[in-house]
């Protein structure tokens, strides 16, 4: 049988503390959330590997691999007080780190099989709450957020987002699908919403997020 504690301690210490994730709080919590519990129970010998793993419906979704979700989240700043929005949260893997580490986590998820997966999942957490609706569009019913969590890749600036920040909240994804790729880590300040790169990353591609094709003529 698969001592998952174990997997945990080495995931921790084989792919998050030599990628610079130094925040222990992220740490503590990503050694706490047992990863295989969020997986279909064909792959969950594959919880730990550092790949984006596979869920729902046909396989076209998928969880952020263990190191990128770690290193989004060290340079995110956490607080215990935050409120955040987790988009695209699949079966909820990453909102249940999130709901460690702060106060109020909103879970939104497209896919209706996806939400109840992850309603389920997350249903001993008090401090989360699943919805469903487009990615696209956020939840503004929850609104303003401290944090955003992009829980895959954009094509597109993620500027339409800026309205349900706090003024001084963070926004983090990956921005691009290609080689190029970067981690993001945007924050509003007023009626503006600037953004640095943090570090290079490769994420799956969030449904809705897909830069529209240019015709030329």
């Amino acid at each position: 049988m698969t001592d998952f504690s174990a997997e945990r301690r080495h995931m921790v210490d084989g792919q998050l503390r030599p990628n610079d994730v130094t925040d222990l709080r992220v740490l503590a919590a990503m050694l706490e959330v047992p990863r295989e519990h969020f997986v279909p129970p064909v792959a969950v010998s594959l919880a730990y590997l550092d790949h984006d793993l596979a869920v729902g419906e046909g396989n076209t979704r998928r969880l952020l691999k263990p190191m990128v979700l770690a290193k989004l989240l060290n340079v995110a700043d956490v607080a215990a007080s935050d409120r955040v929005l987790d988009v695209g949260c699949a079966t909820g893997y990453a909102a249940a780190v999130l709901a460690h580490m702060a106060g109020q986590v909103v879970a939104l998820e497209q896919d209706a099989n996806l939400a109840k997966t992850a309603k389920a999942a997350l249903s001993a957490l008090p401090n989360v709450s699943v919805v469903n609706g487009p990615l696209v569009e956020g939840w503004r019913q929850g609104a303003p957020y401290d944090l955003i969590l992009l829980e895959g890749a954009t094509e597109i600036e993620p500027q339409a987002f800026r309205s349900q920040l706090k003024d001084g909240g963070r926004l983090i994804c990956v921005l691009g699908s290609g080689p190029g790729a970067k981690a993001m880590l945007y924050r509003r300040s007023g009626g503006e919403m600037g953004g640095r790169s943090v570090f290079d990353a490769s994420a799956p591609l969030l449904p809705g997020f897909a830069k529209l094709p240019v015709f030329a003529f």
